[in-house]
């Protein structure tokens, strides 16, 4: 590494999905200048995924580093990172207070888009374009690999995430996965709210559907111990085996089994955008929220949205009750969309032994 080359800083969002899409902002900025290094500063829950990115050279764990204003933590975590002497600090929260650690450790270049009251934390600001809609989420935060005003290249590419065999390997030891059955993942959760959750016996009876067409498969259950009696419900609602894991992973073991996965269904999250960012043969739901703004960002990812007259309303919960968005969208729909992308044998040719993926 030559002496002189750039540190970059980034200040990484709160959400899981909103890490995974800003992947692609950091190979570009990679792509510009390879000599540069980037570290990545995290709350404790998202560092795995920027462990996962090749670009990321070092990640900082800093739990005060959102939530709370906390004026004194970020003052210590900024006189600790001045040491460091970073070039640039590319701030993705739009808050105020996550531009404010940049701003006291005096990094001289601070960029951001323009966000919430923080024009003297940043000098270097992006603007949103006057339009009214909602820009895709990876291009929003791509463009601040770019001076303000530049337009983006014509192809910003999709997130990518590495994944690692050894802990893929662990995973599966650890939680008495087969070695020689391919893995089917269901992800129920969606942290924001009930208008973006698929109904728990959509779920079970898709379960069913799988187990009838890949038998040889075992299906998981992945998400947070929030989402264990949704997971649950759906187990008991299926009256086949189904794997819950839900609340007993972390998000590293999580990561593992996803980036291994045959296939992938989950609502619009954050483990939809991890199956996406390894390129996961994967269907995701979309109920109240809008996946041209949010979409999986995968050549492998299909998406099952019935786009009725009161959706996308970005709200939590229904504000209409009838959650007809979800409510309506079959399983049988989801199982097909699912077979165009998943590789395996069906069960009528399957003869036992390693069960395998299909060229």
């Amino acid at each position: 590494m030559p002496a002189t080359a750039l540190r970059s800083l980034i200040v990484a969002p709160n959400w899981i999905g909103d890490a995974v899409m800003a992947q692609p902002l950091l190979a570009m900025m990679h792509q510009r200048d390879p000599a540069q290094v980037i570290e990545a500063l995290c709350p404790p829950h998202i560092a795995p995924v920027f462990r996962a990115m090749p670009e990321v050279d070092t990640v900082i764990e800093a739990s005060n580093a959102h939530g709370r204003l906390d004026l004194g933590a970020r003052w210590r975590l900024a006189r600790a990172l001045h040491s460091r002497r970073y070039d640039r600090a590319y701030v993705l929260p739009n808050s105020a207070k996550s531009a404010l650690v940049p701003w006291f450790a005096r990094i001289p270049r601070r960029i951001g888009h323009l966000g919430e009251s923080r024009h003297f934390l940043l000098n270097t600001i992006h603007r949103a374009p006057g339009s009214t809609g909602r820009r895709p989420m990876v291009e929003h935060y791509a463009e601040l690999a770019f001076d303000p005003g530049e337009p983006l290249p014509g192809h910003v590419p999709d997130p990518r995430l590495v994944g690692h065999p050894e802990q893929e390997q662990a995973a599966r030891v650890k939680y008495r996965l087969p070695d020689d059955s391919p893995l089917l993942v269901l992800c129920p959760g969606a942290e924001y709210g009930p208008a973006k959750r698929w109904p728990t016996r959509h779920f079970a009876s898709l379960s069913v559907l799988l187990a009838a067409e890949w038998p040889y498969a075992t299906i998981v259950l992945l998400g947070s111990p929030k989402e264990r009696t949704m997971a649950t419900e759906i187990t008991a609602l299926a009256g086949n085996p189904l794997r819950n894991l839900c609340g007993e992973t972390s998000l590293e073991e999580a990561m593992a089994i996803l980036s291994q996965a045959a296939g992938v269904v989950s609502n619009d999250s954050g483990l939809m955008h991890l199956a996406a960012a390894y390129a996961r043969p994967q269907v995701a739901v979309f109920g109240s929220s809008d996946p041209r703004h949010t979409p999986p960002r995968s050549p492998h990812a299909r998406v099952e949205w019935l786009h009725i007259e009161c959706s996308p309303c970005f709200a939590r919960e229904c504000p209409l009750g009838h959650l007809n968005c979800l409510n309506h969208l079959e399983p049988d729909r989801v199982m097909r969309a699912l077979r165009t992308t998943v590789k395996l044998e069906p069960a009528n040719r399957w003869r036992g032994g390693q069960a395998r993926e299909l060229d």
